[in-house]
């Protein structure tokens, strides 16, 4: 790490969302020179279900960013709701780890939040460049990108280390051919906004075959409402998408909903099936939903992002990116099983109910996991 030129870095990070500035922060405080691109704006807003789970507020907490997600009028959840079938169990959200609240705020907070973490700890930050491609060297390592800035103008640098935090369809990851270690079968839809005066006991769960639903207090008095089903269900969204399918699944929430104050519009996923990929390789590494996606039903993205990012942080400084994937994968594979299996639909109400347990005896193995590191 000592004296480079102008454009050669450490590690250059594309993506500078959750997963890739969380990364970039961690590798920059330990004194590397870090480069993190994204070809959108600071501050945009982007698909999401918000929510973060014990694991990310946790993180959260020891890297001393909590207090400004809750400055950001972002309310603490004090309770988790699932119902199915003719069930409905509520959990407290205990103390634990340092943590007594969960939050889902606002990707426009949280992302922003990282980001400026990440260039206080060093690391430079350039919005508006598309990563078209990587360099490699005569034996085929990965050695840096190449690109265009929001001029038009060509771009290139190098770096030790290349990392791909740049979503599920991540142009690092097909450049570097990273290989595909396990495919999910399921692929819901959802359609989701931003809903007024509609109130909650915390996070709120919903599931039947015909229709699965959350509820999600957010910032400034809102709550996310997301509708999920088939993708031929769903197809292109809309609110009358989303209000069909909950009066058929969900009267009672239908109602809810309908009495409070609406959004402008919705937003639509028309649903991927999950992937894990070989998340490193000569020069390169991927994180976030770069290396590891899985449907949406389980909301369950951002924390694993943010647990991710840490172990790879780890391993970059301890130089050892196999031991990233052994715990990543321990960690992932079962949660991805069950979520897939959630997500193809094709379950009965007698069984949803242990698919839910399992997720949540995955999620404490996960809690303990980041809560050692």
């Amino acid at each position: 790490m000592g004296a480079r030129a102008e454009n050669s870095y450490d590690v250059i990070v594309v993506g500078a969302r959750v997963a890739g500035a969380a990364t970039a922060m961690l590798l920059a405080e330990t004194g590397r020179r870090v480069l993190m691109v994204d070809r959108s704006r600071y501050g945009m807003d982007t698909l999401s279900t918000h929510v973060l789970m014990r694991g990310a507020v946790t993180q959260l907490h020891r890297w001393d960013l909590l207090g400004h997600v809750i400055d950001k009028n972002t309310p603490p959840v004090h309770r988790t709701t699932f119902r199915y079938a003719d069930s409905e169990i509520a959990i407290p959200i205990k103390p634990m780890h340092g943590v007594d609240a969960l939050y889902a705020p606002r990707r426009t907070v949280l992302d922003p939040i990282l980001v400026d973490a990440a260039a206080a700890a060093g690391a430079e930050v350039r919005y508006g460049v598309a990563v078209t491609g990587v360099r490699r060297n005569y034996k085929g390592r990965v050695i840096g990108i190449v690109g265009r800035d929001d001029r038009g103008k060509n771009v290139r640098w190098d770096a030790d280390l290349v990392i791909g935090a740049d979503g599920v369809r991540s142009t690092i990851a097909q450049r570097v051919a990273a290989p595909i270690i396990r495919q999910g079968a399921g692929a819901g839809a959802m359609t989701y906004g931003h809903w007024h005066g509609l109130e909650t006991t915390g996070y709120e769960w919903f599931f039947r075959r015909t229709g699965v639903a959350g509820l999600i207090p957010t910032n400034d008095g809102q709550t996310c409402v997301f509708v999920g089903a088939s993708r031929e269900r769903v197809g292109t969204g809309g609110p009358e998408v989303m209000r069909s399918i909950l009066r058929e699944a969900w009267p009672d929430l239908a109602d809810r909903v309908a009495a409070a104050e609406a959004p402008p519009g919705v937003r639509t996923f028309t649903g991927i099936p999950g992937v894990m990929r070989r998340p490193w390789g000569p020069g390169w590494a991927l994180v976030g939903d770069a290396g590891y996606w899985k449907d949406p039903v389980s909301a369950h993205g951002l924390t694993d992002a943010m647990r991710d990012a840490e172990l790879l942080a780890r391993a970059v400084i301890a130089d050892s990116l196999p031991e990233y994937q052994r715990e990543r994968d321990r960690l992932s594979i079962p949660f991805f099983d069950t979520t897939d299996r959630i997500a193809t639909l094709e379950w009965d109400d007698a069984e949803i109910g242990g698919l839910l347990l399992e997720l949540s005896e995955e999620m404490s193995v996960e809690n303990d996991a980041i809560a050692a590191l």
